[in-house]
C-alpha cells in the first residue's frame, strides 16, 4: 500500500486512474482502504488517499500479421 495527496477538485476516481490506468476493481478497493471517502464527492487538496498494491497491467500493442 502507499498513500498519496490528493489535488484540488480530484475525485477518487481520477487519482485511482492517475495512479493505475483503466484497471478494474480498484476504486472499490480503494473504498475498503478509505470508508471515510465513502460519502464525498471531491477530494480536498492535499487530503491522504491509501492506495491498494496491485500490479500495473502493462498495455498491450495489438499486431496484424499482413502476410503468410
Amino acid at each position: 500500500m502507499r498513500t498519496v495527496t490528493a489535488n484540488q477538485n480530484d475525485t477518487l476516481d481520477l487519482v485511482v486512474y492517475r495512479y493505475f490506468g483503466d484497471q478494474q476493481g480498484l476504486v472499490e478497493q480503494c473504498l475498503e482502504l478509505n470508508p471515510k471517502l465513502a460519502n464525498q464527492i471531491l477530494l480536498q487538496a492535499g487530503q491522504k488517499v491509501i492506495l491498494p498494491t496491485v500490479k500495473v497491467k502493462q498495455p498491450t500493442k495489438q499486431t496484424i500479421q499482413l502476410w503468410s
